[in-house]
């Protein structure tokens, strides 16, 4: 996959919904790669006639961590000789970018999955070895901590990623998160602690986030995506993962088990195509750190260990604040080395997305400054008093570029 394109993807692509007309609702809802994909020569066919690639299961011996229970047995299961053996039957399609090498394993199986994936990328040379880790909270939202250590292989979550980046080396880290099914401190925790990893070891940030609910009488809302789709831009996201397109674990996902489109698909087809606009413009930077802006509680920020700032100045914006509502500020270099900056800025104020509210962001800045947001360009206004403002809705995203 291309390192420099912003992708989105989602879980997964089922048989039911592996007709020509699903495959065209699938591209017009904005996924670039699906996920998960069984290796369906009819279906990949399909996918590729409409620019969508996938990452193909099944391939290579599976592996999922689970509740820890088989924590440390992955290289006595699944052995190299399987990958190798694996690597000369296989059969290739163009559709096919990615190779998935597992799920959420424990750290205890860390060392095994360098050498699994080392040969992966070794006998698969043009496609991307694809490993999805734990969250912080580990395999499910309600661990107690004597749990959560247990599934990790760590005592903390900033130990499992560290083992992490010293044992596997893919050129990214993916790791998903499932707010709405967890809780918001472990959110930013997640978000810090591995975005701060792919920075130190120049690695990509990757993201799998929640479209899905899971309680039957619960659908999650097009401002809860706009949240989860914020955050990850403002911590420097670059795969942003959808969980689950296809009827997969819990309730309510983009088409039922009938195939037929839920109300999921019309809001995740507006949230992409927002997501794309802003995705691929955050493309042209890379991103240099994070800071939370205003009122954040101590309990929200407990696993981050970061104290929020009342206001941020950077060489290219001097005091900005949202009239007193809270932002994630992630801050972007660009990527040609040329002067400037820019600010990604998500409205966090209110997560659960359940009233609109209009913020106005201010700012002071020497610069040229330009605002885009999931439409387009959004109006810059200049003050008498010489500040600069744009508006910002509540779980929307906007980016801020300054030469």
């Amino acid at each position: 996959m291309n390192a420099l394109k912003f992708t989105i993807g989602a879980y997964y692509l089922a048989p039911y919904a592996s007709t020509p007309e699903h495959v065209k609702d699938l591209a017009e809802c904005g996924i670039d790669v699906v996920v998960n994909m069984r290796n369906d020569r009819a279906a990949l066919d399909l996918l590729q006639q409409r620019g969508v690639r996938a990452i193909v299961s099944g391939i290579v011996p599976g592996w999922f961590g689970g509740d820890g229970s088989n924590a440390g047995s992955m290289s006595e299961k699944n052995p190299l000789y399987r990958y190798e053996e694996a690597a000369a039957r296989f059969e290739d399609h163009p559709a096919i970018v990615g190779i998935d090498a597992g799920d959420e394993p424990s750290s205890e199986d860390f060392a095994h999955y360098g050498r699994v994936i080392d040969t992966i990328q070794t006998r698969f040379p043009d496609k991307t070895a694809y490993l999805n880790i734990y969250p912080s909270y580990a395999v499910k939202g309600s661990n107690t901590p004597q749990e959560i250590a247990r599934q990790l292989g760590a005592d903390s979550y900033g130990e499992y990623i560290s083992r992490y980046v010293s044992q596997v080396h893919t050129p990214y880290i993916c790791f998903d998160y499932y707010l709405y099914s967890a809780d918001l401190p472990g959110l930013y925790e997640s978000l810090t602690t591995v975005s701060q990893a792919c920075r130190q070891h120049g690695r990509s940030m990757w993201m799998v986030l929640q479209v899905n609910s899971h309680r039957p009488e619960v659908f999650v809302s097009e401002r809860q995506l706009w949240f989860q789709g914020s955050c990850a831009l403002a911590f420097g996201a670059r795969r942003i993962i959808w969980a689950c397109y296809c009827a997969g674990w819990w309730y309510n996902h983009v088409l039922d088990r009938q195939g037929c489109k839920t109300e999921q698909y019309d809001k995740l087809r507006r949230v992409n195509a927002g997501l794309h606009r802003l995705g691929e413009n955050c493309m042209r930077y890379r991103h240099a750190d994070t800071s939370f802006i205003g009122s954040f509680t101590q309990e929200e920020l407990r696993g981050a260990r970061l104290e929020p700032l009342t206001t941020l100045s950077t060489d290219c914006f001097h005091g900005l604040h949202a009239d007193g509502a809270k932002l994630l500020a992630g801050r972007m270099i660009p990527r040609d080395g040329s002067a400037g900056e820019a600010l990604f800025l998500a409205a966090a104020d209110d997560p659960q997305g359940l009233e609109i509210r209009e913020h106005r962001v201010w700012f002071e800045s020497p610069c040229t400054i330009r605002a885009i947001g999931k439409d387009g360009d959004v109006t810059v206004e200049r003050h008498e008093n010489g500040l600069y403002s744009v508006k910002l809705e509540t779980c929307q995203g906007i980016l801020l570029t300054a030469q």
